[in-house]
């Protein structure tokens, strides 16, 4: 592999930076190295790191199915424990790009001490992630005599109300887990939460545990819930240890999830192969949208290379239904993963800023400086379009669209084709646009920003919880991972 130029040592989540003074990562978009001359390939041998979950599909089958070889490309793919793994190889070169959470390059561009900058040139997916909770929370859930538990809104009531009989009796905050800081999880947890009248930082605890061991907290009670994708809840489920109450496409309809992503370093010295592993992703998630496709995908994910569980628990998910109790009928949830449709591949810079403005929400970020350069310097979308238009996919022209104002399917008009869109709905009916994120997160009435600062939107959790949190792959740790 291409070494990257001299960093400092990437650090795990239970780490957090202590200077004041912080290099950014963000360079203008002008000084990056155009592509070579010609079509060969600077390398073809690659190494592609993915976390052990639905949605690292994509990669596999692009390697199963050939696409990748169909470009000249031989890939190992990398099964890693944790994307705290995945962010620190790629930023030190063991790995040559990986799936990625989609803030996690995003954060990156803010901190030049712990990772080197990156670039992403293609979404692999949209939604995919549900928040199960324990039997015995969603028990007194029930309790409370709340009416709607079976919508998303009406189990957050639910909760605060559990929450405030907590705070009451003098009982211990429930402890909710993510599987990264810089996630859609964390982020969409807290928007869910918040809408409902909870403070994330003051009425719960939020830690980090890995995609695949979520269910091993709730069998041993260390959590009360967790945000995780799939097909962890469904296996939760089927193992009668929680109950499904909310995706996170109820919280934000076709929300960007995962995105395939290298070192700027990586992206400049490759150009060649970087477009031939974009162009094979992209036929990747093509064929995971046909539905005749599914039953393969999830014979090929069941393998223990790969997801490693049964195959009904993937099909649950990937047929289009969701189980949210053990024995309960399964509902129709056709957008519950969503591969290719709604211009699902496309790098929207769009939902790359309002990552950022949850970032300054939550006290990650202080200001809303270099966030418009960091956003073009990170997402990519004049690369995706070239990979697009050389396999004759439509794409859009712009870079950018309003979110939030879509409740059902609706129509982009790009050049002569017309893309069939998703619904973008937010939970609270909330508009989002690129040009006022100060004035989209003071609205917020739960919020860290301006005030915060840089003081830390995550919650600690109490060192008893947190020593038995403590393990080898870096991310059983309370949320502490903030941008510098």
């Amino acid at each position: 592999m291409a070494s990257p130029p001299p960093a400092a040592a990437a650090d795990s989540e239970e780490h957090t930076a202590t200077s004041d003074t912080h290099t950014s990562n963000i360079v203008p978009i002008g000084s990056a190295r155009t592509a070579n001359a010609g079509s060969r390939l600077e390398k073809n041998q690659l190494t592609l790191g993915f976390v052990p979950l639905t949605d690292c599909a994509p990669l596999v089958i692009a390697a199963e199915k050939g696409f990748f070889n169909q470009h000249g490309l031989q890939i190992e793919l990398s099964r890693e424990s944790s994307w705290a793994n995945i962010r620190d190889k790629v930023s030190t070169g063991m790995l040559d790009g990986a799936q990625m959470l989609a803030a996690i390059p995003l954060a990156a561009a803010f901190d030049s001490q712990r990772t080197q900058a990156m670039v992403t040139s293609l979404s692999l997916d949209l939604n995919g992630n549900a928040i199960t909770l324990s039997r015995e929370l969603y028990g007194r859930m029930m309790a409370t005599g709340q009416q709607d538990l079976d919508t998303a809104a009406g189990a957050a009531r639910a909760l605060k109300m559990v929450v405030d009989q907590d705070r009451n009796a003098g009982r211990p905050p429930l402890s909710f887990a993510v599987v990264f800081a810089q996630s859609s999880h964390n982020y969409l947890l807290r928007y869910w939460m918040a809408d409902a009248g909870i403070d994330p930082d003051s009425d719960v605890r939020l830690i980090v545990v890995p995609p695949q061991q979520v269910g091993h907290y709730l069998r041993v009670g260390l959590i009360a819930g967790c945000c995780v994708g799939e097909p962890w809840n469904t296996l939760a489920v089927s193992d009668g240890l929680g109950r499904i109450v909310a995706t996170t496409h109820d919280i934000w309809n076709n929300h960007p999830e995962k995105v395939f992503a290298v070192t700027r370093y990586w992206a400049e010295c490759n150009p060649n192969t970087h477009h031939a592993v974009i162009k094979s992703l992209l036929q990747a998630c093509a064929w995971l949208e046909s539905p005749e496709n599914r039953s393969e995908a999830c014979e090929i994910l069941s393998q223990g290379r790969y997801v490693n569980v049964p195959v009904d628990v993937l099909e649950t998910s990937l047929s289009g239904t969701l189980q949210t109790s053990s024995g309960g009928e399964k509902q129709a949830a056709p957008d519950y993963n969503v591969f290719h449709r709604y211009a699902a591949n496309m790098p929207w810079r769009s939902h790359a800023l309002w990552f950022y403005s949850q970032m300054l929400r939550w006290g990650e970020l202080d200001s809303t400086a270099d966030i418009q350069r960091a956003v073009n310097a990170v997402y990519r979308p004049d690369e995706y379009r070239a990979a697009a238009n050389a396999l004759g996919i439509p794409c859009p022209l712009v870079d950018e669209k309003n979110e939030g104002e879509h409740e059902s399917g609706w129509e982009l008009q790009a050049g002569n084709d017309i893309i069939a869109m998703g619904a973008d709905r937010f939970i609270d009916g909330r508009r989002f646009t690129a040009d006022d994120i100060e004035g989209y997160v003071s609205g917020f009435p739960i919020r860290r920003w301006p005030d915060a600062g840089l003081q830390g939107a995550l919650s600690e959790v109490d060192t008893a919880v947190n020593a038995g949190l403590t393990g080898t792959h870096g991310d059983h740790a309370p949320l502490k991972e903030r941008l510098p």
